[in-house]
């Protein structure tokens, strides 16, 4: 059982948790996910982790309430408790001095991008940030995006702050201007896809971080299974980052809407 310490409400629907797991705090690496699950039959959810406090033992977790399961979660006050948090899983970031880097994020994507502005600025790249959301309100973390990066671009469908338009448009505004050495991608699964269409055209390499269905987070039941570079990966182990240029996200969004109807 892990304890929340504290709640904080970005929208609606969109929610933040700070929650006791001091082995996780110290272990974790900027990419790393957890896997919760929130009573004894509940569903079990990946969820990247955001930011760690060593010194409270804590980690700090964003949540969408999309389905039954994370709006459950979503529904929990500070005080209570979650049933299982297990991690840190996956691999970390591959953080090394690229030179310039634009890390782009879509909706909550944002919060697992944070970790990795973070890292990649602290290595000594130069960071271009991009946040997408459909209007303003949907922004989250960009005070602190802003912290960790040399440039924040903020795009929204509606033009209701930043610039109108998508993400793709503020990465390629940025590979025109000057030579861009590393794209970092995270959002939801079709964004990462025109992203990945966008880089490919200008050869930038390009790493996604992949948002798959996940049942045991251990790489035996499947679920997670994509495609990349023609082989199958798994990618609560192999990933959750891959070279966006080899992955088929057409395969990864036909999986993803399996449960749509449920949810």
């Amino acid at each position: 059982m892990n304890k929340i310490v504290n709640k904080e409400y970005f929208s609606a629907n969109v929610v933040k948790l700070e929650v006791e797991a001091p082995l996780i705090a110290r272990a974790r690496k900027a990419g790393h996910f957890v896997i919760v699950r929130t009573g004894e039959k509940g569903e079990r959810i990946p969820l990247t982790i955001t930011s760690a406090d060593v010194e409270r033992g804590t980690i700090t977790l964003v949540i969408q309430a999309v389905g039954k399961s994370t709006r459950k979660l979503c529904a929990l006050e500070a005080g209570d408790y979650i049933t299982d948090v297990v991690g840190p899983l996956g691999k970390a970031t591959h953080i090394e001095k690229f030179g310039t880097v634009v890390c782009c994020g879509g909706g909550v994507g944002v919060a697992p991008l944070l970790p990795i502005v973070e890292a990649m600025k602290k290595a000594g790249n130069k960071v271009i940030t991009v946040l997408a959301a459909r209007t303003k309100e949907l922004i989250i973390l960009e005070e602190q995006m802003r912290q960790h990066s040399d440039e924040v671009i903020i795009m929204t469908d509606d033009g209701s702050y930043g610039r109108k338009g998508l993400v793709t448009n503020g990465v390629e505004e940025v590979i025109n201007r000057e030579k861009v050495d590393l794209c970092v991608t995270i959002g939801p699964a079709v964004m990462m896809k025109f992203v990945a269409l966008l880089t490919k055209k200008y050869d930038l390499p390009t790493i996604a971080s992949l948002n798959t269905i996940m049942v045991d987070g251990t790489g035996m039941c499947g679920a997670c299974r994509v495609t990349v570079g023609g082989k199958t990966k798994f990618v609560c182990v192999d990933g959750p980052e891959f070279d966006a240029h080899q992955v088929d996200f057409d395969e990864m969004l036909m999986r993803l809407s399996s449960y749509k109807g449920i949810e």
